[in-house]
């Protein structure tokens, strides 16, 4: 009997304790769950960045685009070129030939160059001898095979007829008469001695031309230019940036060589009469 109070004394103690931290448990959630609420809270309040204006990104877009564009033209080009080598070439299917776009035209066409210039050039066969001998064979076979189609039971050889236009002479005529005067009338310039430069340019490339002329004759010459045709714009477009690297220093050191020459020998010369001025 004097032992219950005691048991009872002892089992209550463990009550209490476990009440006791039961409350400061819940206590200690709950102060962290208000933390971790005041945390967001204070999160949310915190303004956020507002979104760049469209114009401010289409402003510097656009400046962007500038300048890559004033980049681009600052770049040295070669004899101050501004547009693709294809459109330099003329553009259509003669830049696409001499720029490979078709492998097997380009290299068919160049094969016949090849093929012409060696039975003119190398085996000596003449021009009009070859086309005398090609009409002959041609007109020939065509001959025979209309009069033998009856005989053989086979359709007589379909042959197109070959016209002209007007409009392709024409043309033709009036871009040769075009080119021919503007020639002419550079020409006319340089002979009154008003640009120095132009007239030594000119010079220097008659004497090109006619060193050219004593080392080969005008077949092997005009096959020559047209193998350059084949070969140069190909390697250019495919190592533009090297090469007009390249081409910037040499025209640098040659500006430099001309502005020592103008100024000892040119700037000596005396020049032709200058233009009338309209009043």
């Amino acid at each position: 009997m004097a032992e219950q109070p005691h048991a009872g004394e002892g089992g209550a103690s463990p009550k209490s304790e476990t009440l006791m931290e039961k409350i400061a448990d819940k206590l200690h959630i709950g102060g962290g769950g208000d933390g971790s609420s005041s945390d967001s809270d204070a999160d949310e309040r915190k303004p956020s960045a507002p979104p760049a204006p469209a114009d401010v990104t289409e402003s510097f877009a656009d400046s962007a685009a500038a300048a890559a564009a004033e980049a681009r033209a600052k770049v040295f080009r070669l004899f101050g070129r501004e547009e693709p080598i294809h459109k330099v070439l003329g553009g259509g299917k003669p830049a696409d030939v001499f720029l490979w776009r078709n492998r097997n035209i380009s290299a068919g066409v160049l094969g016949g160059a090849t093929a012409i210039w060696i039975l003119f050039e190398l085996l000596g066969y003449h021009l009009l001898t070859f086309v005398c001998h090609g009409l002959i064979f041609s007109l020939g076979l065509l001959f025979l095979w209309s009069n033998a189609s009856s005989f053989i039971n086979k359709s007589p050889p379909r042959i197109p007829e070959v016209i002209i236009p007007e409009d392709l002479v024409v043309n033709i005529a009036l871009s040769t008469r075009y080119e021919i005067n503007r020639a002419f009338a550079n020409l006319h310039q340089i002979a009154l001695g008003r640009d120095i430069k132009k007239f030594l340019i000119v010079i220097a490339g008659l004497w090109l031309l006619s060193v050219l002329g004593s080392c080969c004759n005008f077949l092997t010459l005009v096959y020559i230019v047209f193998v350059v045709l084949h070969t140069v714009p190909i390697l250019y477009e495919k190592y533009e940036d090297q090469i007009d690297s390249y081409g910037e220093k040499g025209w640098v050191e040659i500006k430099k060589q001309y502005a020592v020459f103008d100024a000892k020998v040119l700037s000596k010369v005396p020049r032709g009469p200058l233009k009338d001025k309209k009043h």
